[in-house]
């Protein structure tokens, strides 16, 4: 009887400690002031952003196939709708179509400052045309949405750091730093040999140029309401750092000859064994620090039922993490990722193939390297005849430091906006031009200011993609502010 009231009592003191554990596991606190209201020109910007989206920018990864006019109407379109920009800025063009834009600072012994967006879009589905609600590059603004190719990524992004400094030069305002606004023509082209952000990187870094910040697209403000257990709160990712690109061809080479007269396993029956090896051979799932700051960072701003869980939530990481491996959206997050993505085998269905292929794309986390990922091909598959080539790749960014200046007023500015707002680094899944300018800079950050539905991020490269004007103010408030703070000493 003591033995039971003794374990009672313990498991009543472990309860009650972990009611009041939960009770203060809340948000950190900080004092952010809410932002002076101030004028955005938000019928402008919708009108440029109209007007941007009408150039089929495309990118192509054969150059001959890219329709460099249009990049060139844009440029000029750029020059008609910004005259305080062209008036004050230096504007360089690296070939084929990349800008550099430099606003003199007042303090030339002050590392600059970057913002990155890409011209290129990517292209219409062939066949889908009819499937869009507005045609792809009519810039069609019906009150609710301006649409088109663009809408999202990232024309957005660019026309609104244009409007941004451009009401700045309105207003008067002279950063104390040099402010490049670099703009490439090819990002949407993955792991290309000739990269315009590579190209702009290089023009800086043969000019000795070192830059304190880089902010380029990556997470944004999305809505997270899960009703009993995360109540209208507003996610805001900052993107640290980015994952590889790698596609790999892996192949088996048989003897072929006619159908009538089949080995056991063709090529192709072989293939299937290589593929079966590598979905059944997943890299390894962790969870990195940046992401158990993302989830420590919603654990404490569920509500405080939930919190009498959450509140745990280091305990939980092996139990979370073994979910996750079942979630492909959260997969991602934990490691390095196995797709099979196209296979090929004989020209006619009678004859038997010579050379069996597949393509898979992997993304890689930083710290696995494209070398890693032939190694592991090579390790868990058991044929080992098989061919494995490199087609194209891009490893992965470094993480950038949450405790940089560029950094705290990215988050300051979030939760200025938004008071609602969970800032939390991230891992950008897909890939971006602001790796490339690793060589010149530390504090590189990916955000767009962008008020966001996670459900209307799925038209991103799709049909109907768009944006909601209702995003666009809160978007030109931390354009604005943003230059301003970090381009100060």
């Amino acid at each position: 009887m003591k033995k039971s009231k003794l374990v009672l009592g313990v498991l009543g003191a472990a309860a009650a400690a972990n009611a009041v554990h939960a009770a203060v596991f809340k948000p950190k606190k900080s004092v952010i002031a809410p932002l002076t209201k101030e004028q955005v020109n938000v019928d402008r910007y919708r009108e440029h952003l109209s007007g941007a989206i009408r150039f089929k920018t495309i990118s192509n990864r054969n150059p001959e196939l890219v329709d460099w006019n249009e990049f060139e109407a844009f440029h000029k379109y750029l020059d008609e709708a910004y005259p305080l920009i062209r008036e004050n800025l230096e504007k360089e063009i690296v070939p084929p179509a990349n800008l550099i834009y430099l606003w003199k600072g007042t303090r030339s012994d002050l590392d600059p400052v970057a913002l990155l967006a890409h011209q290129d879009v990517v292209p219409v589905s062939e066949g889908t045309e009819g499937d869009w609600t507005h045609p792809a590059f009519d810039g069609v603004d019906d009150g609710e949405y301006v649409w088109g190719r663009g809408a999202l990524d990232m024309k957005n992004h660019l026309i609104c750091v244009m409007e941004a400094v451009e009401a700045l030069l309105e207003d008067g305002f002279k950063p104390e730093r040099d402010v490049y606004l670099l703009f490439g023509d090819n990002e949407e082209v993955v792991a290309n040999d000739k990269n315009g952000a590579l190209d702009i990187m290089n023009v800086l870094k043969d000019r000795g140029i070192h830059l304190d910040a880089v902010l380029d697209e990556g997470g944004a403000m999305l809505p997270v309401n899960i009703p009993g257990v995360i109540n209208n709160k507003y996610l805001a990712g900052i993107g640290i750092a980015e994952k590889g690109y790698a596609d790999i061809e892996v192949v088996v080479n048989a003897k072929g000859g006619h159908s009538s007269q089949p080995p056991k396993h063709t090529a192709l029956g072989k293939m299937a064994d290589v593929i079966k090896d590598l979905e059944n051979n997943q890299f390894k799932a962790s969870f990195s620090d940046n992401m158990k700051f993302l989830l420590d960072a919603v654990a404490r701003n569920c509500t405080y039922p939930v919190r009498l869980l959450t509140c745990n939530i280091s305990a939980l990481y092996p139990l979370l993490l073994q979910v996750c491996k079942f979630i492909p959206p959260a997969a991602c997050m934990t490691r390095t990722t196995t797709g099979i993505t196209m296979a090929e085998g004989s020209p006619a269905a009678n004859v038997l193939p010579q050379r069996a292929a597949i393509t898979v794309n992997f993304r890689a986390m930083p710290g696995t390297t494209t070398q890693d990922i032939v190694e592991h091909i090579k390790r868990v598959v058991r044929n080992k005849d098989i061919e494995v080539n490199v087609l194209n790749s891009k490893e992965a960014s470094k993480f950038s430091p949450m405790d940089s200046r560029s950094y705290k007023i990215i988050e300051r500015l979030c939760k200025s906006i938004e008071p609602n707002a969970v800032v939390a680094p991230f891992l950008v899944m897909g890939g971006t031009d602001s790796c490339h300018y690793e060589p010149i800079c530390e504090n590189i950050y990916r955000y767009a200011p962008f008020r966001v539905d996670t459900s209307m991020l799925l038209c991103t490269h799709g049909t109907n993609e768009r944006i909601p004007i209702s995003s666009m103010s809160d978007a030109l408030i931390f354009f604005k502010n943003y230059i301003r703070d970090v381009s100060a000493e």
